[in-house]
This record gives C-alpha cells, sequence and structure tokens, in this order.
C-alpha cells in the first residue's frame, strides 16, 4: 500500500513518496525516505517488498558510484536506467527476483534536460513524462492526464503534485501522511516540505 509518482519538465522531475513501511496490516515506520542519490543528478525512488527495496537500491546505488570511480565520470540518467532494467532482469531470471518498482529521475547535464524512466519488477522500462506505482496510481493518473502538459513549469507540477496528494488523501483506503517530495534540476537534488505546496 505505497505511493510514490513522478512528473517531469523540460528542465526538472519532481519526485513523490510516501513515507510509510507496512508489513501485513501493521504500519512498522512513518518516517522513511524511499529515495536513493544514485549520482549528483540522478535520484531513484524505490517501492515494493522492504527487504529487497533496500538491497536492491543499496547494490544499484554502489555500482553507480563503483562505475564513476572507475571510468572518472557518472553514468548519464538514461545509461543508469538501463543498467538497472539490464539487472532486475537479470535476477528475474535466478532464483532471487527483486520484487521492486522503481523511477528513476535525473538531469542530463550534456542535454540540458531532465529525464524520467518507470521501471517495474518484471523489468518493463519506458521513458514517460509522468509516472506512478503503487494501489494509489489507479487515482493519480486521471489527474496527471488532465493536468499534465509538454511545456510544464515547476509551479505547475507542484500544483499537480498538491491535487496528486489531495485525492490520495480523500479517495485511497489507506492513510498515508506524510511525503517526501524531491526536484532534481540542474542544480542537483533538494527536498521540499509538503506543507510548503
Amino acid at each position: 500500500m505505497e505511493a510514490q509518482f513522478a512528473i517531469a519538465g523540460k528542465d526538472f522531475v519532481v519526485s513523490v513518496t510516501d513515507k510509510n513501511v507496512v508489513h501485513s496490516i501493521v504500519k512498522m515506520k512513518h518516517t522513511q525516505d524511499k529515495t536513493w542519490q544514485l549520482l549528483p543528478m540522478t535520484l531513484m525512488s524505490v517501492c515494493g517488498e522492504p527487504g529487497d527495496t533496500d538491497s536492491y537500491a543499496e547494490y544499484i546505488q554502489g555500482n553507480a558510484k563503483l562505475y564513476s570511480v572507475r571510468n572518472a565520470r557518472d553514468l548519464s540518467v538514461g545509461e543508469t536506467a538501463n543498467f538497472i532494467r539490464g539487472e532486475l532482469a537479470r535476477a528475474l531470471r535466478s532464483r532471487n527476483p527483486f520484487q521492486v518498482n522503481l523511477l528513476v529521475a535525473g538531469y542530463d547535464k550534456e542535454k540540458k534536460e531532465a529525464a524520467l524512466y518507470w521501471i517495474d519488477y518484471l523489468a518493463a522500462m519506458a521513458k514517460v513524462p509522468y509516472g506512478a506505482h503503487g494501489y494509489c496510481s489507479y487515482f493519480l493518473y486521471s489527474v496527471m492526464d488532465r493536468e499534465y502538459t509538454e511545456d510544464i513549469t515547476l509551479e505547475q507540477a507542484l500544483d499537480i503534485v498538491k491535487k496528486c496528494i489531495a485525492v490520495i488523501k480523500t479517495r485511497f483506503m489507506i492513510d498515508l501522511p506524510d511525503f517526501t517530495i524531491k526536484i532534481i534540476d540542474q542544480n542537483g537534488t533538494r527536498e521540499i516540505e509538503q506543507s510548503d505546496l
């Protein structure tokens, strides 16, 4: 019962995840940051089985940093997403698949544009203008379909985020009181508070 979504503009991505960690019908924690800073300009948000999300995210983060050290350059957002998809596909064909769904967001300094990649646990990947995972996606895609435009500004994207959170609080049966909201752009990653929307 997780909420994870993101919206991409031409030069930014807004990533939103809930902060709950649940097991069965028990809320174990309500302060978890489900995003991982892979590289200075690349952020990955993860949802799925709690053990899989942490171990897979740490594995990807470590390998992305190892690549940077070995090759004296960071992977681009697209290269990172393709590496993640390849590792998920490899694990899927083994005896130990990972039950994780991911949104990979980042800013490419060479192309001077932002990108968002949607990846599911079956290693399907797509570059998307907006995406969501979890049960909340049943509600959120209708809001994002209606409100999104190709020339969206950061203020408009934050307004859509505010509407999406309102829909989750109104229609979703599980209480998701707090969210992690991060913005990725040419200046790197920064977090904003839900109250600042």
